[in-house]
Protein backbone atom coordinates (compact mmCIF):
# COMPACT_ATOMS: atom_id res chain seq x y z
CA UNK A 1 0.00 0.00 0.00
CA UNK A 2 0.90 3.70 -0.35
CA UNK A 3 1.78 5.64 2.61
CA UNK A 4 3.22 9.09 3.16
CA UNK A 5 5.67 8.94 6.02
CA UNK A 6 8.10 10.63 7.83
CA UNK A 7 11.69 9.28 7.26
CA UNK A 8 14.05 11.72 8.18
CA UNK A 9 13.34 14.75 10.97
CA UNK A 10 12.46 17.90 9.37
CA UNK A 11 12.50 16.78 5.68
CA UNK A 12 9.73 16.13 3.71
CA UNK A 13 7.29 13.68 3.87
CA UNK A 14 8.39 10.36 1.60
CA UNK A 15 5.75 8.34 -0.54
CA UNK A 16 6.64 5.08 0.15
CA UNK A 17 5.01 1.25 -0.78
CA UNK A 18 5.00 -0.53 2.57
CA UNK A 19 3.15 -3.66 3.53
CA UNK A 20 -0.59 -3.54 4.37
CA UNK A 21 -0.92 -4.49 8.03
CA UNK A 22 -2.29 -8.51 8.25
CA UNK A 23 -1.59 -9.22 11.61
CA UNK A 24 -4.61 -7.89 13.70
CA UNK A 25 -4.43 -8.26 18.07
CA UNK A 26 -7.49 -9.03 19.32
CA UNK A 27 -8.96 -5.05 19.93
CA UNK A 28 -7.50 -4.43 16.18
CA UNK A 29 -9.56 -2.88 13.85
CA UNK A 30 -8.49 -2.70 10.05
CA UNK A 31 -9.75 0.22 8.39
CA UNK A 32 -10.07 1.41 4.31
CA UNK A 33 -8.56 4.99 4.99
CA UNK A 34 -11.07 7.59 3.41
CA UNK A 35 -10.03 10.81 4.40
CA UNK A 36 -7.05 11.94 6.43
CA UNK A 37 -5.97 15.41 7.99
CA UNK A 38 -3.02 17.70 8.76
CA UNK A 39 -2.71 18.99 12.46
CA UNK A 40 -0.07 20.97 13.95
CA UNK A 41 1.11 17.97 16.23
CA UNK A 42 2.33 16.48 12.81
CA UNK A 43 4.85 19.45 12.57
CA UNK A 44 6.21 18.46 15.83
CA UNK A 45 6.72 14.86 15.08
CA UNK A 46 8.50 15.45 11.83
CA UNK A 47 10.69 17.97 14.31
CA UNK A 48 11.40 14.69 16.34
CA UNK A 49 9.67 16.65 19.21
CA UNK A 50 8.37 13.17 20.68
CA UNK A 51 11.12 11.00 19.52
CA UNK A 52 9.23 8.94 16.99
CA UNK A 53 10.88 5.81 16.12
CA UNK A 54 11.19 6.12 11.85
CA UNK A 55 10.17 5.49 9.13
CA UNK A 56 6.41 6.54 10.80
CA UNK A 57 3.39 7.18 8.68
CA UNK A 58 1.95 10.17 9.19
CA UNK A 59 -1.66 11.82 10.10
CA UNK A 60 -3.20 11.17 14.11
CA UNK A 61 -6.51 12.47 12.37
CA UNK A 62 -8.16 9.97 10.44
CA UNK A 63 -11.48 7.55 9.38
CA UNK A 64 -12.49 4.74 7.10
CA UNK A 65 -14.47 1.79 6.76
CA UNK A 66 -13.82 -1.07 8.81
CA UNK A 67 -12.78 -4.69 6.71
CA UNK A 68 -10.72 -6.76 9.52
CA UNK A 69 -11.77 -7.09 13.23
CA UNK A 70 -9.71 -8.37 15.79
CA UNK A 71 -11.21 -11.23 17.94
CA UNK A 72 -12.24 -9.06 20.83
CA UNK A 73 -13.83 -6.35 18.76
CA UNK A 74 -17.80 -6.31 19.62
CA UNK A 75 -18.30 -2.70 18.92
CA UNK A 76 -17.85 -3.09 15.36
CA UNK A 77 -18.52 -4.92 11.99
CA UNK A 78 -17.16 -5.09 8.49
CA UNK A 79 -18.61 -2.68 6.56
CA UNK A 80 -19.01 0.09 9.80
CA UNK A 81 -17.98 4.04 9.31
CA UNK A 82 -15.27 4.62 12.18
CA UNK A 83 -12.89 7.19 13.42
CA UNK A 84 -9.96 6.60 14.54
CA UNK A 85 -8.58 7.14 18.03
CA UNK A 86 -5.58 8.46 18.44
CA UNK A 87 -4.63 6.26 22.03
CA UNK A 88 -3.00 2.52 20.33
CA UNK A 89 -2.94 -0.09 22.90
CA UNK A 90 -3.20 0.92 26.22
CA UNK A 91 -1.77 -1.66 28.86
CA UNK A 92 -4.94 -2.24 30.77
CA UNK A 93 -2.76 -2.71 34.11
CA UNK A 94 -1.77 0.58 35.26
CA UNK A 95 -3.26 3.22 37.63
CA UNK A 96 -4.70 5.19 34.95
CA UNK A 97 -6.32 2.09 32.74
CA UNK A 98 -7.38 0.88 35.88
CA UNK A 99 -8.75 4.01 37.35
CA UNK A 100 -11.15 6.77 36.20
CA UNK A 101 -12.81 6.49 32.69
CA UNK A 102 -11.21 9.84 32.23
CA UNK A 103 -7.51 9.18 32.78
CA UNK A 104 -7.21 6.00 30.46
CA UNK A 105 -6.16 7.98 27.40
CA UNK A 106 -3.22 9.75 29.95
CA UNK A 107 -1.54 5.49 30.30
CA UNK A 108 2.34 5.97 30.55
CA UNK A 109 2.65 2.36 28.62
CA UNK A 110 0.56 2.40 25.88
CA UNK A 111 2.00 0.82 22.44
CA UNK A 112 1.49 4.18 20.93
CA UNK A 113 -0.75 7.50 19.64
CA UNK A 114 -1.86 6.72 16.15
CA UNK A 115 0.16 9.07 13.44
CA UNK A 116 2.53 10.54 16.40
CA UNK A 117 4.57 7.34 17.61
CA UNK A 118 3.40 4.86 15.61
CA UNK A 119 1.73 4.46 12.25
CA UNK A 120 -0.89 6.46 11.37
CA UNK A 121 -3.41 7.52 8.60
CA UNK A 122 -1.72 9.15 5.46
CA UNK A 123 -2.06 5.71 3.79
CA UNK A 124 -4.76 3.39 2.21
CA UNK A 125 -5.12 1.10 5.25
CA UNK A 126 -4.45 2.11 8.98
CA UNK A 127 -4.73 0.00 12.16
CA UNK A 128 -6.64 1.39 14.77
CA UNK A 129 -7.71 0.16 18.41
CA UNK A 130 -11.59 -0.39 18.78
CA UNK A 131 -11.29 0.43 22.50
CA UNK A 132 -10.42 3.80 21.41
CA UNK A 133 -12.50 4.49 17.81
CA UNK A 134 -16.05 6.13 17.59
CA UNK A 135 -18.79 4.81 14.84
CA UNK A 136 -19.57 8.16 12.75
CA UNK A 137 -23.35 8.73 12.23
CA UNK A 138 -24.73 8.51 9.15
CA UNK A 139 -24.84 12.02 8.21
CA UNK A 140 -21.47 12.96 8.92
CA UNK A 141 -19.36 12.65 6.16
CA UNK A 142 -15.98 11.49 6.50
CA UNK A 143 -14.51 14.57 5.34
CA UNK A 144 -15.81 15.90 8.57
CA UNK A 145 -15.27 12.93 10.65
CA UNK A 146 -11.24 13.20 10.04
CA UNK A 147 -10.22 16.17 11.66
CA UNK A 148 -13.07 15.43 14.59
CA UNK A 149 -10.41 12.50 15.88
CA UNK A 150 -7.49 15.28 17.18
CA UNK A 151 -9.23 18.88 16.28
CA UNK A 152 -12.73 18.03 17.63
CA UNK A 153 -12.10 16.16 20.19
CA UNK A 154 -9.61 18.05 21.56
CA UNK A 155 -11.09 21.62 21.56
CA UNK A 156 -14.50 19.57 22.55
CA UNK A 157 -12.22 17.98 25.45
CA UNK A 158 -11.18 21.64 26.34
CA UNK A 159 -15.29 22.82 26.55
CA UNK A 160 -16.19 19.84 28.86
CA UNK A 161 -13.18 20.83 31.04
CA UNK A 162 -13.72 24.31 31.39
CA UNK A 163 -17.34 23.26 32.55
CA UNK A 164 -19.14 25.88 31.75
CA UNK A 165 -23.25 26.64 31.84
CA UNK A 166 -25.18 27.89 29.03
CA UNK A 167 -25.16 31.97 29.31
CA UNK A 168 -21.26 32.11 29.93
CA UNK A 169 -18.80 33.34 28.48
CA UNK A 170 -15.90 32.15 26.91
CA UNK A 171 -12.61 32.86 24.84
CA UNK A 172 -11.02 31.19 22.33
CA UNK A 173 -7.27 32.38 21.86
CA UNK A 174 -6.59 31.16 18.67
CA UNK A 175 -10.09 31.05 17.87
CA UNK A 176 -9.61 31.26 13.79
CA UNK A 177 -8.10 28.22 13.56
CA UNK A 178 -8.26 24.16 12.70
CA UNK A 179 -9.20 23.43 16.93
CA UNK A 180 -10.87 27.06 16.98
CA UNK A 181 -13.14 27.32 14.81
CA UNK A 182 -14.73 24.13 15.84
CA UNK A 183 -14.72 25.15 19.33
CA UNK A 184 -16.51 28.45 18.23
CA UNK A 185 -19.01 26.65 16.66
CA UNK A 186 -19.35 23.90 19.55
CA UNK A 187 -19.30 26.84 22.16
CA UNK A 188 -22.64 28.55 20.13
CA UNK A 189 -24.15 25.18 20.16
CA UNK A 190 -23.92 24.99 23.64
CA UNK A 191 -25.29 28.47 24.50
CA UNK A 192 -22.10 30.22 25.58
CA UNK A 193 -21.37 33.29 24.25
CA UNK A 194 -17.90 33.21 22.86
CA UNK A 195 -15.08 35.80 22.11
CA UNK A 196 -12.91 34.47 19.68
CA UNK A 197 -9.25 36.21 19.11
CA UNK A 198 -6.69 35.49 16.39
CA UNK A 199 -3.77 37.62 14.81
CA UNK A 200 -4.49 36.86 11.20
CA UNK A 201 -7.08 38.12 8.50
CA UNK A 202 -7.89 34.82 7.25
CA UNK A 203 -8.15 33.59 11.00
CA UNK A 204 -10.61 36.27 12.17
CA UNK A 205 -12.90 36.19 9.59
CA UNK A 206 -13.08 32.42 10.19
CA UNK A 207 -13.92 32.60 13.71
CA UNK A 208 -16.15 35.41 12.65
CA UNK A 209 -18.29 33.24 9.92
CA UNK A 210 -17.72 30.11 12.89
CA UNK A 211 -20.22 31.81 15.17
CA UNK A 212 -18.38 33.99 17.82
CA UNK A 213 -20.33 36.95 19.12
CA UNK A 214 -17.01 39.30 19.04
CA UNK A 215 -13.59 38.89 17.84
CA UNK A 216 -10.38 40.29 18.72
CA UNK A 217 -7.38 41.13 16.88
CA UNK A 218 -4.54 40.09 19.01
CA UNK A 219 -2.31 42.34 16.77
CA UNK A 220 -3.47 45.33 18.40
CA UNK A 221 -1.64 44.28 21.99
CA UNK A 222 -2.72 42.50 25.08
CA UNK A 223 -3.64 45.66 27.35
CA UNK A 224 -6.30 45.93 24.01
CA UNK A 225 -7.58 43.04 23.73
CA UNK A 226 -8.33 42.67 27.65
CA UNK A 227 -9.81 45.98 27.70
CA UNK A 228 -12.31 44.65 24.74
CA UNK A 229 -12.90 41.46 26.29
CA UNK A 230 -13.83 43.51 29.94
CA UNK A 231 -16.01 45.89 27.85
CA UNK A 232 -17.63 42.81 26.08
CA UNK A 233 -18.22 41.14 29.97
CA UNK A 234 -19.38 43.94 31.99
CA UNK A 235 -15.38 43.95 33.64
CA UNK A 236 -15.62 40.80 34.83
CA UNK A 237 -13.73 39.20 32.35
CA UNK A 238 -14.46 35.35 30.60
CA UNK A 239 -15.86 32.77 32.56
CA UNK A 240 -13.06 30.66 30.94
CA UNK A 241 -10.84 31.34 28.50
CA UNK A 242 -9.24 28.10 26.16
CA UNK A 243 -5.61 28.99 24.89
CA UNK A 244 -5.18 26.68 21.24
CA UNK A 245 -2.46 29.56 20.05
CA UNK A 246 1.12 28.40 20.83
CA UNK A 247 2.19 32.24 19.94
CA UNK A 248 4.65 33.67 22.82
CA UNK A 249 1.91 35.70 25.43
CA UNK A 250 -0.87 33.45 24.16
CA UNK A 251 -1.24 31.83 28.08
CA UNK A 252 -0.58 35.05 29.98
CA UNK A 253 -3.14 36.96 27.12
CA UNK A 254 -5.55 33.55 28.12
CA UNK A 255 -5.36 34.32 31.97
CA UNK A 256 -5.47 38.61 31.73
CA UNK A 257 -8.85 38.11 29.90
CA UNK A 258 -10.51 35.40 32.66
CA UNK A 259 -12.67 36.62 35.38
CA UNK A 260 -10.88 36.17 39.36
CA UNK A 261 -11.10 32.24 40.21
CA UNK A 262 -11.98 31.62 36.44
CA UNK A 263 -9.89 28.39 34.72
CA UNK A 264 -7.52 28.58 31.45
CA UNK A 265 -7.34 25.71 29.53
CA UNK A 266 -4.11 24.98 28.02
CA UNK A 267 -4.31 23.51 24.69
CA UNK A 268 -1.49 24.48 22.85
CA UNK A 269 1.70 23.06 23.33
CA UNK A 270 4.66 25.70 23.02
CA UNK A 271 7.75 24.46 24.75
CA UNK A 272 7.21 27.03 27.28
CA UNK A 273 3.89 27.93 28.80
CA UNK A 274 4.53 31.68 30.62
CA UNK A 275 2.40 33.26 32.68
CA UNK A 276 3.17 36.71 35.29
CA UNK A 277 3.00 35.87 38.65
CA UNK A 278 -0.18 38.21 39.58
CA UNK A 279 -2.75 36.25 37.59
CA UNK A 280 -1.58 32.66 39.88
CA UNK A 281 -1.30 34.65 43.13
CA UNK A 282 -3.54 37.87 43.31
CA UNK A 283 -6.43 36.53 40.55
CA UNK A 284 -6.14 32.88 41.78
CA UNK A 285 -6.80 31.80 37.72
CA UNK A 286 -6.14 28.10 37.88
CA UNK A 287 -4.31 26.55 34.87
CA UNK A 288 -5.74 23.29 33.60
CA UNK A 289 -3.82 21.61 30.66
CA UNK A 290 -5.96 19.31 28.14
CA UNK A 291 -5.09 16.38 25.93
CA UNK A 292 -7.36 15.16 23.80
CA UNK A 293 -10.56 14.84 26.38
CA UNK A 294 -11.99 13.05 29.21
CA UNK A 295 -13.64 9.69 29.10
CA UNK A 296 -12.17 9.93 25.82
CA UNK A 297 -14.56 6.76 23.63
CA UNK A 298 -17.59 8.07 25.49
CA UNK A 299 -16.75 11.87 24.58
CA UNK A 300 -16.08 11.18 21.26
CA UNK A 301 -18.81 9.35 20.58
CA UNK A 302 -20.79 12.46 22.23
CA UNK A 303 -19.82 14.75 20.09
CA UNK A 304 -19.84 13.19 16.82
CA UNK A 305 -23.62 12.92 17.99
CA UNK A 306 -23.40 16.45 18.18
CA UNK A 307 -21.81 17.42 15.23
CA UNK A 308 -24.28 15.36 13.71
CA UNK A 309 -27.14 17.14 15.67
CA UNK A 310 -26.09 20.98 15.32
CA UNK A 311 -24.64 20.77 11.80
CA UNK A 312 -21.27 21.15 12.75
CA UNK A 313 -19.01 22.24 9.86
CA UNK A 314 -15.59 21.95 9.17
CA UNK A 315 -13.42 24.64 6.72
CA UNK A 316 -11.49 21.84 4.57
CA UNK A 317 -8.80 22.48 2.05
CA UNK A 318 -9.11 19.30 -0.12
CA UNK A 319 -6.58 17.50 -1.45
CA UNK A 320 -7.14 14.67 -3.98
CA UNK A 321 -5.18 11.32 -3.10
CA UNK A 322 -1.82 10.08 -1.22
CA UNK A 323 0.30 11.75 -3.76
CA UNK A 324 -0.76 15.41 -3.27
CA UNK A 325 -0.06 15.24 0.19
CA UNK A 326 3.45 17.53 -0.21
CA UNK A 327 1.02 20.12 -1.83
CA UNK A 328 -1.31 20.22 1.30
CA UNK A 329 1.49 20.19 4.00
CA UNK A 330 3.53 23.63 1.33
CA UNK A 331 -0.22 25.03 2.12
CA UNK A 332 -0.25 23.97 5.85
CA UNK A 333 2.89 25.67 6.42
CA UNK A 334 2.39 28.78 4.35
CA UNK A 335 0.55 30.44 7.40
CA UNK A 336 -2.52 31.75 5.08
CA UNK A 337 -4.77 28.88 5.38
CA UNK A 338 -7.63 28.63 6.68
CA UNK A 339 -9.11 25.75 8.65
CA UNK A 340 -7.89 22.07 8.03
CA UNK A 341 -6.05 20.61 5.27
CA UNK A 342 -7.38 17.20 4.36
CA UNK A 343 -6.47 14.54 1.75
CA UNK A 344 -8.84 12.44 0.38
CA UNK A 345 -7.56 8.73 0.50
CA UNK A 346 -10.05 6.15 -1.17
CA UNK A 347 -10.33 6.38 -4.61
CA UNK A 348 -14.16 6.10 -4.51
CA UNK A 349 -14.32 8.49 -1.81
CA UNK A 350 -12.31 11.09 -4.13
CA UNK A 351 -14.63 10.31 -7.54
CA UNK A 352 -17.51 11.28 -4.92
CA UNK A 353 -15.95 14.25 -3.48
CA UNK A 354 -14.98 15.84 -6.84
CA UNK A 355 -18.33 14.84 -8.30
CA UNK A 356 -20.04 16.61 -5.20
CA UNK A 357 -17.77 19.63 -6.16
CA UNK A 358 -18.46 19.75 -9.78
CA UNK A 359 -14.40 19.21 -10.35
CA UNK A 360 -13.43 16.81 -13.75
Amino acid sequence: MLAAQVVEYNKPYALNTVPTPTTLSEYDVLLKVKVASLCHTDSMVSAGSFSTKLPCTASHEGCGEVIALGSSVKDFKNGDRVMAGLPFHRCGRCSDCLGPDEFRHYCPNLEGHLGVTTHGAFAEYMLVDARESSPIPDNVTYETAAPMACAGITIWGGLVKAGLKAGETVALVGAGGGLGHLGCQFAKALGLRVVGIDARDQGLDLARNSGADVVIDARIGKEKVVDEVMKFTDGKGVDSALTISDAPGAAALGCAITKMHGTMIQIAQPPEVSVPYHELIFRDIRIHGSLLSTRLKSESIRMLEFVAEHNITVKTNPFFGLREIPKLAELAHSGKMAGKAVVIVDEDEIRKQKERRGIA
